[in-house]
């Protein structure tokens, strides 16, 4: 037996115990007779006693350990004095007074330090994952995920799911994402893809009568990657037959309003979930994925200076375009220097400048950098409209609409940090709904669908397939979380006439959509019920659970932002043979 109790095990009611612990060296304190050692496992640490008083040669192997030795040791348990408790560890008030003890590894110099969170560069972190997996911070994010994913399982099986795993080799087809291929050595010049999604297998579950359905689904795609996406990902793939989006979100809002306390306590949300429509969304958040835990709306000023004889102001207007603005606190006092550095990132982010007025504190005069250029009256009604109070500056850009929405996007979410303006323990979640159908591609001439090919138009919006298509709305819905699209999901078509018109509006021919959705078409035909599912990200929610920048922090082995593992070396060049056992030549 290499342990009876665990590292984060022994409290004051095993006193004068003799017990086993097996882990790494923590910490080591060498006080001449006597030394001192962390012993470290998953659950905790323990403070182990080596005294030369009481066995010499126990107190010699003791002397040669370093940091990350693995040590089996037994011992007694023995309380410590009042003045030497620590109450920062679960161990705090024991040591292990150590009778016998096993180097059951050494270790060298570790290239990273594991008793606390070092400055390493990203890329050496990666490449000794295995070494920076053993940091508390790391070990508590992959619990907590592991307590999410399993609060997951153990709802959905109350709420009558099924979990059912679909195919990793699977048919490529046009989804959005470029596919990983995976060339098939049995059949010569054709390929598997891996899933993008199990989309198409999901609802062929709806046909098979699985009338609820989840997995947590492997995904890939072979797309740019950010700091919120990997090449594979994860998960909570669902499904429903016999419902309308009404039962979909109100089980994945009672899903999330019962995790949060379950899994993070000192977090917590608002309900019901606040819901907006898409339109809604960039009107007065900038973002189809806002984050709620603020204000810093925008406000739409295009009535008030459609006839300015500023023109930067009065042109936007009269081109189609918008003048909108936001109203930031407490920061009438920017220095210029600051103004230029948020002026910027506008210009990064499309604008040809930015419009601001601050107004002063203490009454004094208002500064801007357009007042000489509009009248006073027009000042004065610009500043009324965004609620501008003493100590405030307003921010305004007047631009394409697209320009404008990004611009405004960027400057709250960048106001937002600079302010501390949300609050890091509140779980702003929302729906957000009515997103267009379709979108146009002008490079490709065509149009492509905003969600995937599978998503109903509302009922109200069908005839505008033949007549409007731009202005079609999908039944589709995101959950929204803290500024991140967290999930996905639509309404399903289950009827293949309808299927085929949307295959038809995105310019896919009769001959392609039988090759590629042949089984999905068909399927229809043989009593499809009505359906619909969601996906929510489990990598990206346990980011933002576990109070993290990026998914890598939630992810065991991640890739980089280049798609390598440097951990493994991959991806990297494979012998001649297996190319030609794959029918692969290179060039």
């Amino acid at each position: 037996m290499y342990r009876t109790h665990t590292c984060g095990e022994l409290r004051a009611h095993h006193d004068s115990q003799s017990v086993i612990l097996a882990g790494w060296v923590h910490r080591r304190r060498d006080h001449g007779p006597l030394i001192f050692v962390d012993l470290r496992d998953r659950y905790g640490l323990t403070q182990v006693v080596f005294d030369a008083a009481n066995d010499a040669s126990v107190h010699a192997i003791a002397s040669e350990a370093r940091s990350e030795f693995v040590l089996q040791v037994t011992g007694n348990v023995r309380k410590r004095p009042a003045e030497a408790i620590n109450p920062e560890l679960g161990t705090g008030e024991i040591e292990l007074v150590a009778t016998a003890v096993s180097v059951l590894n050494p270790a060298k110099q570790t290239p990273l330090m594991i008793n606390r969170d070092g400055n390493e560069e990203e890329p050496l972190r990666l490449k000794y994952r295995y070494l920076d997996l053993r940091r508390e911070r790391m070990q508590r994010n992959l619990i907590l995920r592991h307590r999410f994913v399993k609060f997951i399982r153990d709802f959905l099986d109350k709420e009558n799911f099924i979990e059912i795993e679909t195919p990793i080799l699977t048919k490529s087809t046009p989804e959005g994402a470029r596919d990983y291929l995976v060339p098939s050595r049995v059949h010569d010049g054709e390929f598997f893809a891996l899933p993008q999604s199990p989309q198409q297998m999901k609802q062929l579950l709806m046909v098979a009568g699985y009338d609820r359905y989840f997995q947590i689904a492997r995904c890939f795609r072979d797309e740019d990657l950010r700091a919120d996406r990997q090449p594979e990902f994860t998960q909570l793939d669902m499904e429903m037959a016999f419902v309308e989006m009404e039962d979909v979100l109100d089980v994945v809002e009672r899903l999330f309003t019962a995790m949060v306390p379950a899994v993070i306590p000192h977090k917590r949300t608002i309900s019901p979930f606040m819901r907006l429509t898409y339109a809604e969304a960039l009107e007065r958040f900038g973002s189809d994925k806002p984050d709620l835990r603020y204000g810093l709306e925008l406000i739409k000023l295009n009535d008030i200076v459609a006839n300015s004889a500023f023109t930067v102001l009065s042109s936007a207007v009269a081109s189609g375009g918008q003048v909108k603005g936001i109203c930031v606190p407490s920061i009438a006092n920017y220095s210029r220097k600051q103004i230029d550095e948020i002026t910027d990132i506008a210009r990064q982010n499309g604008a040809k400048g930015l419009m601001w007025a601050a107004v002063p504190a203490d009454g004094g005069e208002l500064r801007s950098s357009f007042a000489k250029q509009v009248s006073t009256d027009e000042m004065q009604a610009i500043l009324a409209a965004m609620n501008a109070q003493p100590g405030d500056m307003v921010l305004i850009v007047a631009d394409t609409t697209k320009v404008v929405t990004a611009v405004l996007d960027k400057l709250r979410r960048e106001f937002a940090n600079r302010l501390n303006l949300a609050d890091p323990n509140l779980m702003a979640f929302a729906w957000v709904i009515d997103f267009p159908l379709l979108e146009w591609d002008a490079e490709d001439n065509r149009w492509n669908a905003a969600h995937h090919p599978f998503t109903a138009p509302l009922d109200s919006d069908v005839a505008l397939m033949d007549t409007d298509p731009g202005n079609v709305r999908a039944k589709a819905y995101d959950l929204v979380l803290n500024g991140y699209e967290v999930a996905s999901g639509s309404v399903r078509i289950h009827r293949r006439e309808v299927q085929q018109k949307l295959f038809d509006l995105l310019g896919i021919s009769r001959e392609t959509s039988l090759a590629q959705f042949g089984h999905m078409l068909e399927a229809f035909e043989f009593g499809a019920p009505p359906h619909a599912g969601i996906a929510p990200g489990i990598d990206r929610i346990a980011m933002i659970l576990a109070d993290e920048a990026t998914i890598r922090e939630v992810v065991a082995f991640p890739k980089t932002q280049q798609a390598q593992d440097l951990m493994m070396g991959a991806p990297s060049p494979v012998d001649e043979k297996q190319l030609r056992d794959l029918h692969i030549k290179l060039r």
